[in-house]
């Protein structure tokens, strides 16, 4: 049996299933949404493979020095398409160039977020941009092993979490294995995703044929919630979209998340992408509202990749504790709310508007008001700042 106290601490990162030679172990849907591992008892050989291949077991500490910058894509086509700053684009074509695969999170047809590969530059755009889904895994890792032992560059990107699953399942470093990991806030529920779908597709009468968590009409900051249809759109600000104030409001994220033990300054990962959030406090003039990357360097291999894309980048050096400052999701695991549990189980099967709002926690006039007034100052001083520079 795997040797974890209780399934809050599983991540669900799919070593244990990738790696059991008898496919005694499946990964079910729990109550919530989250796959989780089931044994078979009748296939287990007792082999323990499964307890040497789990991250949580054997989290083991890092030693490294992060080299950390601001950065962003001097295309301006790929910034508007990309979350942030532009920058997986660049690290997933490299790979690439080199007859490599690279492997990230998608939207299959009915819009779940599952992990796949693609051996394409004109098939980059299905990873590109942020899925707030917890993704399926499925056979990944062993797929990265096959082309790792037939002689291909393999860049695998995930989850803080999915990246060590990877390095634990392998057993071995491979030369020709690129890793770039996120700052996660955290994963949320595939099934209160499911349930939002459901809840968008009956109140715009309509399928989606696109989606995008971090559409940028509005600008970088104000990023909206973009649902495309065949004669219309669904727009939202992101903190006015039902699914992404759930989200950000920790209400259905992983109970694993709660206790996040991938959270670190030293990441496993050969690079380490996110937004720069706080970049007017940090470094003002490079910010035009397009979007704007951290990107940490982890390894020689993050140096060698760096080395190679920053002459298409706009990019200075930063500290990463300013970085955290603003961004402590690095570091630090979201606190969980205590009507978390009543949530889940009340979304399954109730009005997703009427649950939602329901739990969100409520914001007071006074905190409302603050927060438009912060807003009006930060673009005075920034203008101030620009003026200054020039």
């Amino acid at each position: 049996m795997i040797e974890i106290k209780s399934k809050k601490e599983c991540c669900g990162c799919h070593a244990c299933f990738n790696i059991c030679p008898t496919k005694a172990i499946k990964m079910v849907e729990d109550e919530n949404g989250f796959k989780i591992p089931k044994i078979d008892t009748e296939l287990c050989i007792n082999c323990e493979l499964c307890k040497k291949v789990c991250p949580i077991i054997n989290n083991d500490k890092i030693e490294n020095q992060p080299i950390t910058y601001a950065i962003y894509n001097k295309n301006d086509e790929i910034r508007k398409n990309s979350s942030s700053g532009g920058m997986f684009f660049l690290i997933a074509k490299y790979i690439l160039d080199l007859n490599g695969v690279v492997f990230g999170a998608k939207f299959n047809k009915d819009f779940d977020v599952e992990h796949g590969y693609i051996e394409k530059e004109s098939d980059l755009n299905q990873f590109m941009g942020s899925k707030y889904v917890q993704s399926t895994m499925g056979d990944s890792y062993k797929k990265v092993k096959e082309f790792l032992d037939n002689g291909r560059y393999v860049l695998f990107t995930g989850t803080p979490c999915q990246i060590e699953g990877l390095k634990k399942y392998l057993q071995k470093d491979y030369e020709k294995l690129y890793t770039q990991d996120i700052i996660c806030h955290g994963v949320p529920s595939p099934m209160v995703w499911r349930q939002y779908l459901k809840y968008r597709e009956e109140k715009d009468k309509d399928k989606p044929i696109k989606i995008n968590f971090r559409n940028k009409d509005n600008g970088w900051s104000d990023f909206q919630t973009y649902f495309k249809y065949s004669d219309r759109e669904y727009k939202e600000k992101h903190n006015k979209d039902l699914f992404m104030k759930a989200f950000l409001s920790n209400l259905c994220l992983r109970e694993s998340c709660y206790d996040c033990k991938f959270k670190k300054k030293n990441r496993l990962s050969d690079i380490t992408i996110g937004d720069l959030w706080g970049i007017d406090n940090i470094i003002p003039r490079m910010n035009d509202d397009k979007g704007v990357s951290v990107v940490i360097i982890n390894s020689e291999k993050g140096k060698k990749i760096f080395e190679i894309i920053k002459e298409k980048c706009i990019y200075e050096k930063i500290n990463l504790d300013d970085v955290i400052k603003y961004n402590p999701n690095m570091i630090k695991s979201c606190l969980i709310p205590q009507s978390r549990n009543e949530f889940l189980e009340n979304i399954k099967d109730g009005d997703f508007s009427v649950i939602t709002n329901k739990y969100l926690p409520k914001v007071s006039v006074l905190i409302k008001v603050k927060g438009k007034i912060k807003k009006v100052l930060k673009k005075v001083m920034k203008k101030v700042l620009i003026r200054n520079d020039e």
